[in-house]
């Protein structure tokens, strides 16, 4: 084999070894939870739980942790199908903000984290958080969404791109990639932390890149 070659070798075999460079340092992993009712649509419902976990794509560690209940205005008596599914109480909410002051919190949070959209990217599971209940829920209380909101990654596609498979779930990715799950199923702060260890699982042996995929 000539030196060419070889030297061509090399130089795959050393590009593959390197480590992925992400184009955010931080990923915002946001998955809420909303009034809900059995077999029945809701016409307005309401953001109840409101988790953002900002994980350091360069350490792979999570650096900060934004969490609140939140006590709906529409319908403020969660049904017993919510609080079954969520693991959320009536009296967890009661005595909690309403969604203005929270997310008043929340962008407070953001800049005192200096989480600005240049090296920060939001990711949710699927689009529904951002592209329909978080515009529902600011269209209640009369606010606008926040440019920083309009884009986002979608943690389906992203694991399709790097396995080639669409996933059904959240718990689908955690099945396939051999994870154990922590917390309970639709907790937003267990599915958060779920979503991270997913994240890092792609990045770190599927050489996963995150990328925006979706836009409001």
């Amino acid at each position: 084999m000539s030196m060419r070659l070889l030297a061509r070798r090399a130089q795959r075999l050393l590009k593959n070894r390197q480590d992925v460079v992400q184009p955010f340092k931080y990923l915002l992993v946001l998955d809420f939870e909303a009034t809900c009712e059995k077999d029945i649509p809701i016409e307005t419902p309401e953001i109840i739980e409101f988790p953002c976990v900002a994980l350091n794509t360069q350490s792979w560690e999570i650096e900060e942790i934004f969490h609140r209940y939140i006590k709906p205005r529409v319908k403020p008596i969660l049904t017993p199908f919510c609080t079954e599914l969520t693991g959320i109480m009536q009296e967890t909410v009661d005595d909690e903000e309403h969604f203005p002051q929270v997310f008043k919190d929340f962008s407070s949070w953001m800049q005192r984290n200096n989480f600005d959209k240049d090296k920060c990217a939001f990711v949710t599971c699927g689009d529904w958080d951002l592209k329909v209940m978080l515009p529902g829920q600011c269209a209640i209380d009369g606010l606008k969404v926040p440019e920083y909101l309009n884009k986002w990654i979608n943690l389906k596609r992203s694991y399709c791109e790097a396995t080639q498979i669409y996933p059904k779930s959240l718990n689908d990715m955690i099945r396939r990639l051999k994870l154990q799950p922590q917390g309970r199923a639709h907790s937003g702060l267990h599915d958060s932390i779920n979503m991270v260890q997913v994240i890092e699982t792609l990045a770190k042996n599927h050489k996963a890149k995150f990328d925006l995929t979706s836009v409001r």
